[in-house]
């Protein structure tokens, strides 16, 4: 039997029957009175004043702590493209890390469409329900258009965990990896293998977190991106913003003299290429079940290593970010969510663990509690500042 027949006895597929959530009420509802004051009459006092002061719906529904968790299954996990429906156990999942780390209440959304002009219309038209929208699983190109077009309608927190999560996590990870090595992160100098959505934000997340973007060099399928190619779109604007040296070639060249290595392509990159790193080396391999380089082969040439696997110490985790970032936003009322609510966020996950740190432990575990709390604040605090909180 594959691993993805159901088999009665597989506790995996035993967790899932039947869902992993479902919706309960806060409400008593066990007398007449009950019915009268959540439903009709009642209800219909609490409708009117909204429609008279549409900003109280943050006060009388449950708008103020949930979000839509949006797919339109096209790059899950790496299943890739598997529609919505084989996505839905992915987006209960998220809801439930979600409710679990930082008390947001959050509901799948899952789309039987992957235009992009579609996906705006159906989650503009529903907007009104949440108090954030997570988009999650939608492949790049389109991912970023999706996002872009959202944010600028929408008068909530747009934030496509894909990129985002995975950028903030990298940055903290990155932040006390250097500190472990008495490293600077302006000095360090940076490849990134993968152009996709992860990738873009990870370049663009490090660089508004410190990275000097000279010292940046972004590899795809073709290899380095720069202005010796012609680009288009998001690439287009990483060879504007790297690559300063105009290095041409595969990763192996990315990689030579680097002092660090976020692997986000899912691509295999040769130990001899590891090799050619700068001494004292950090190497974050991300992609997932298959890290671009074994950790344990990375570990030989370099001094820290970080995985996507829960299995290998330093996880590289997104649940690290996303429960807290949208807790400090809708804490905030935020309208959107900022460069500098993200490089918040990372610095407070960095914070956790910066007065413990080893080459086993640059980020905390996923499990601690104390993460999502100090997530929150901080993004709520740099909501404040940049302007964009209501309260």
């Amino acid at each position: 039997m594959s691993s993805s027949t159901p088999d009665p006895a597989d506790p995996v597929f035993r967790l899932h029957v039947g869902g992993k959530m479902a919706v309960a009420s806060t409400v008593p509802l066990t007398s007449r009175e009950d019915l009268s004051l959540a439903y009709t009459p009642g209800v219909a006092r609490v409708c009117e004043a909204i429609a008279a002061d549409p900003a109280l719906v943050d006060t009388y529904t449950w708008v103020s702590h949930t979000v839509a968790v949006v797919t339109d299954g096209s790059a899950v996990l790496g299943l890739g493209n598997i529609g919505p429906r084989a996505a839905l156990p992915v987006m209960e999942g998220k809801a439930v890390l979600f409710k679990q780390f930082a008390g947001v209440d959050a509901v799948p959304v899952c789309l039987d469409t992957q235009d992009v002009d579609e996906i705006v219309a159906t989650v503009k038209a529903l907007a009104p329900s949440f108090g954030g929208i997570n988009l999650e699983d939608i492949s790049a190109p389109r991912c970023f258009e999706v996002e872009r077009r959202l944010d600028e309608a929408l008068d909530i927190p747009v934030f496509h965990d894909d990129q985002h999560g995975t950028a903030i996590v990298v940055l903290a990870a990155l932040r006390n990896a250097a500190a472990l090595l008495n490293r600077k992160l302006g000095d360090l100098r940076v490849a990134v293998s993968g152009a996709g959505a992860a990738g873009v934000a990870v370049t663009k997340m490090l660089i508004a977190g410190g990275v000097d973007p000279d010292r940046v060099v972004v590899c795809d399928s073709r290899g380095i991106i720069g202005r010796h190619r012609e680009l288009t779109g998001t690439k287009a604007e990483l060879a504007e913003l790297t690559n300063a040296e105009g290095r041409q070639g595969d990763i192996t060249e990315a990689l030579r003299d680097a002092d660090v290595l976020v692997g986000v392509s899912g691509g295999q990159i040769p130990e001899a290429a590891v090799v050619g790193m700068a001494p004292g080396g950090i190497v974050f391999a991300l992609a997932n079940p298959t890290p671009e380089v074994h950790p344990e082969v990375a570990a030989r040439h370099v001094a820290v290593v970080a995985t996507g696997r829960s299995d290998y110490p330093n996880q590289i985790n997104n649940v690290l970010a996303f429960p807290g970032v949208f807790r400090g936003a809708l804490d905030a009322g935020a309208t959107r969510i900022t460069d500098s609510m993200k490089v918040a966020a990372a610095d407070a996950i960095a914070g956790v663990v910066a007065e413990s740190l080893t080459a086993d432990a640059i980020v905390p575990s996923p499990l601690d509690p104390r993460v999502a709390p100090a997530v929150a604040e901080a993004v709520a605090e740099a909501a404040r500042r940049d302007g964009v909180a209501r309260r």
